[in-house]
C-alpha cells in the first residue's frame, strides 16, 4: 500500500513527523505538504502564480517535498508529480488542534483530505487537541490504530473520513465514538485593540463557545474525552430542497 502524507502546519511540523513514522509501518510513504504553516487557509488553491516545490532532507533521507502553497495544492502537485505511483490512500496531519464542529469549514488539514477524496482515494484528516508539548507520537499510534481498522473495513473509493484525538485520550486506554460533525455557530467574536500607532485593530477569539448540543456530536464527544470519528462529503448538494424547488414554472427573462 502506498499513502500520501499531508498537513497544513507545514513540512517540518512535529505532527507530520510522527504522523509519518507511524503510517510508515502500514505503507510506503510519499509526503508533499507546504513549505509554510497554511492553517485555516479551507480549500484554497495556486492558479494565478505558479507553484514552486523544493525537495527536503534530513541528512541524506528525503524527507518529502516542501510546496510553496495551499495544502489543497500539495496533494493536487503530489499526486501528479511526486508520488512515484497514485496513493492509496491519504492522510492530512496530525494537525496542532482540533478540526471538529464548523472548523472543518476552515480547516486546511480536512481541505487536504476533500482534495484526495476529489481523485477518488480514500483520505483521511487526523488532529489533535492543542497542546504547546503535545504527544504527537501517541497520538500518531492512536490514530494509525483506527486507519488500520478503517481500512480493513474497505471503504468505497473517495470515501473521507476526520479523526480528532483529544488529550485525555492520550492516556490510558482511549474511546472511539463514530458521530456527526456539529454544526452549531461559535467563535463570532473579535476583541478589538490598538496599536503603538493608535490604529484599531481586530483579533478574532473562540467566544462564545459552543452551545450545549442535545444530542451527541464531535464536539460534545471530545469534550467528553473520547477519539472521534466522523464520515465526512464534500457534496454540498441540499437535496430535500430540490423537488421543491423544481416546481414550476419559473419565469426568468424579459416580461412584457
Amino acid at each position: 500500500m502506498h499513502a500520501l502524507l499531508t498537513n497544513d502546519d507545514g513540512i517540518f511540523a512535529p505532527g507530520l513527523a510522527a504522523m509519518e513514522r507511524a503510517m510508515r509501518r502500514l505503507a510506503t510513504v510519499s509526503v508533499v505538504a507546504p513549505s509554510t504553516e497554511q492553517s485555516g487557509v479551507g480549500h484554497a488553491i495556486t492558479f494565478l502564480t505558479p507553484l514552486t516545490a523544493k525537495e527536503i532532507f534530513d541528512g541524506s533521507r528525503s524527507r518529502g517535498w516542501a510546496v510553496d502553497g495551499s495544502p489543497a495544492d500539495a496533494v493536487k502537485l503530489g499526486i501528479s508529480e511526486f508520488c512515484p505511483q497514485r496513493p492509496d490512500v491519504i492522510v492530512s496531519g496530525i494537525n496542532a488542534g482540533l478540526n471538529a464542529g464548523i472548523n472543518v469549514l476552515y480547516s486546511g488539514t480536512v481541505a487536504a483530505a476533500v482534495e484526495g477524496a476529489f481523485f477518488g482515494i480514500t483520505s483521511i484528516a487526523v488532529s489533535l487537541e492543542y497542546d504547546e508539548h503535545a504527544d504527537f507520537d501517541r497520538a500518531a499510534e492512536i490514530a494509525i490504530d483506527v486507519i488500520r481498522e478503517l481500512l480493513a473495513r474497505t471503504p468505497p473509493a473517495g470515501s473521507l473520513f476526520n479523526i480528532n484525538i483529544p488529550t485525555r485520550a492520550l492516556a490510558g486506554s482511549p474511546v472511539l465514538r463514530v458521530v456527526p460533525m456539529s454544526t452549531a455557530r461559535y467563535g463570532e467574536a473579535f476583541e478589538r485593540r490598538v496599536d503603538p500607532r493608535g490604529r484599531p485593530y481586530y483579533w478574532a477569539t473562540n467566544d462564545p463557545p459552543p452551545p450545549p448540543s442535545p444530542s451527541e456530536s464531535d464536539v460534545t464527544t471530545l469534550a467528553a474525552g473520547n477519539v472521534t470519528l466522523t464520515p465526512l462529503d464534500f457534496d454540498l448538494t441540499r437535496r430535500v430542497a430540490i423537488d421543491a424547488l423544481a416546481e414550476g414554472p419559473w419565469r426568468i427573462g424579459p416580461r412584457g
